[in-house]
């Protein structure tokens, strides 16, 4: 029984409080922390049409986009404005991928060079 022996009764107390507090603490640090997400953006549509798909994404600060060439190529994503996160190579197989990282909030409009006049454009929207 508790109380009695070697244990007793606050030192089992304290030790079931300290593993309360080191499972809370573990659960906490769990919730706290989030993960950055990847969206992925077709270049060219399912039907074959010369477009983003989708055009336009939203995502948060650190989140990724990750753009996969789907049919009629070549394409590429070119920024307005920010060479950074622009790939100008051209990619001409199906399933060729890069990724970009967003880390500062705002609009960000891209196009692809090949087929722009075509309206392939889009919109990445960091919040």
């Amino acid at each position: 029984m508790f109380g009695s022996g070697n244990y007793p009764m606050t030192s089992v107390l304290r030790s079931i409080a300290a593993a309360c507090c080191a499972l809370l603490l573990v659960i906490g640090m769990g919730v706290g922390s989030a993960q950055a997400a990847t969206v992925e953006v077709k270049l060219g549509t399912d039907a074959g049409m010369l477009a983003f798909e989708p055009s336009t994404v939203t995502i948060q600060a650190g989140d990724s986009v990750k753009f996969v060439n789907n049919k009629l190529a070549p394409h590429n994503a070119v920024f307005d404005g920010h060479d950074d996160l622009s790939h100008p190579d051209l990619a001409f197989a199906p399933g060729e991928s890069w990724e970009e990282t967003f880390a500062t909030a705002g609009t960000y409009d891209f196009y692809c060079e090949p087929h722009r006049g075509a309206g392939m454009v889009g919109k990445v929207i960091v919040e």
